[in-house]
């Protein structure tokens, strides 16, 4: 164990030396990389998908799990579209945040900077592994990818295709380090590698994550789980939110930003239930309500379960939902602040009073008014791809992009001045 745990270190103390280069590189330099990785995931894309079938064929799992390890040439397709997307973004490495010229003359800039090593540590998210390289490579940063087994393949033929881009643009291919190991003592290794490694991002369940944080040395960012709530409003265009609610549950049910409780005030509840009811029904999705829920469907023959206390605050990954028929607005947000993750929650209203307490009272890292919760995605907002949706408050929150893989630091430009 000791040799394996002291070869490792070794590789994460290369990948500590070769972010040098690539965090001083040209930003061209390291567009030209990001480019030359989205090329090759193409030119590979064969052998990709071919590793993803033995990965999918030597494990039986939920839906939901399946689902998030799949590519078929069309997901693929947009996790290369996303890569391309972040090589196309202007790099944030030395962009001046604040400069200020003091009395003295002295001048005073903050600018971004890599952080410097990044383990993203993931479950069974291949695509994690293009986003993570990707955005590591934009923002100056080495990333060490560290996947579950059953990804291992199609994650290892991804990763390759960024450390040889890395070696064809003259950096080394120490900048992507691809754990090949899936010995857990190699996690460990990595939340112990103070001084090494900067800083971890888990991507997975809640059980990953809790044991990231339980045994890390290193900080963690991190979020636990998508309870994702849509509240309409009782001033909402009903037609709007049939279709908000639709897509927020059906679209992809086993990811994070999926909706999983359904908030609809009492007053258009009667209106609205019963047809957002027989739609879910059409599509197979188990509706799960209160009481209240359960007098308003039952009563026009729409199917629904009692829901009990911890379905609502529950992260289903499928196609179940609960539903709660509230009283007011403030009773939806109090809802929504005991009970959700504080990861993305929605508001479907015309009432611009509405739309204001929801947004200032909602503690959440992403809110939306009249919109989906399924646009909660670094690519939908612009980012090309993200390596996680924080729900922490400290350093980053929400989708992830390559601004949030920076730090900054202060830089003084003087002409001989001193302290007196």
């Amino acid at each position: 164990m000791a040799d394996l745990i002291h070869s490792f270190l070794g590789r994460i103390r290369r990948a500590k030396q070769a972010q040098l280069d690539i965090g001083a590189a040209p930003p061209r330099k390291r567009t030209a990389v990001i480019r030359r990785a989205a090329d090759l995931l193409m030119r590979r894309r064969t052998h990709v998908l071919s590793e993803n079938k033995k990965d999918i064929a030597s494990l039986q799992n939920s839906k939901a799990f399946m689902d998030r390890l799949m590519l078929n040439e069309e997901r693929l397709k947009k996790i290369v579209d996303g890569v391309r997307a972040v090589a196309a973004q202007p790099d944030p490495v030395g962009q001046i945040i604040i400069s200020r010229k003091r009395p003295n003359g002295l001048r005073i800039d903050k600018v971004r900077v890599p952080i410097g090593v990044v383990a993203i540590i993931y479950e069974s998210r291949p695509n994690v592994t293009a986003d993570a390289a990707a955005l590591a490579i934009r923002s100056g940063n080495a990333v060490v990818l560290r996947t579950g087994r059953e990804a291992i393949r199609t994650s290892r033929v991804m990763a390759s295709c960024f450390r040889d881009a890395l070696w064809a643009e003259g950096f080394s291919r120490d900048c992507v380090l691809f754990v090949d190991n899936p010995d857990r003592r190699l996690v460990k290794a990595i939340l112990g590698a103070e001084g090494l490694v900067d800083v971890a991002i888990p991507r997975g369940g809640p059980g990953l994550i809790r044991e990231v944080v339980r045994s890390a040395r290193i900080p963690v960012i991190k979020h636990y789980l998508g309870i994702c709530h849509v509240y309409v409003d009782e001033a909402a265009d009903l037609s709007v939110a049939q279709k908000i609610c639709y897509n927020a549950k059906v679209q992809r049910p086993g990811v994070c930003n999926a909706m999983e409780t359904l908030l609809v005030h009492r007053n258009i509840a009667e209106r609205f239930l019963p047809a957002i009811g027989r739609s879910y029904e059409l599509v197979g999705v188990e509706i799960r309500g209160c009481p209240g829920t359960r007098g308003i469907l039952s009563r026009k023959g729409v199917a629904v379960r009692p829901a009990r206390a911890d379905d609502f605050g529950r992260e289903f990954l499928d196609l179940i939902v609960a539903v709660k028929v509230v009283d007011s607005l403030d009773a939806a947000i109090d809802h929504i602040n005991a009970l959700g993750s504080h990861h993305t929650d929605s508001i479907v209203t015309r009432n611009a009073a509405a739309t204001r307490v929801f947004l200032d009272r909602v503690d959440s890292a992403t809110l939306f008014v009249n919109a989906s919760t399924r646009l909660s995605d670094g690519g939908e907002f612009g980012l090309g791809a993200e390596v996680g949706i924080s729900t922490d408050k400290l350093h980053a929150r929400g989708p992830m992009g390559a601004e949030d893989l920076t730090s900054t630091k202060y830089i003084g430009y003087g002409t001989g001045q001193i302290r007196v």
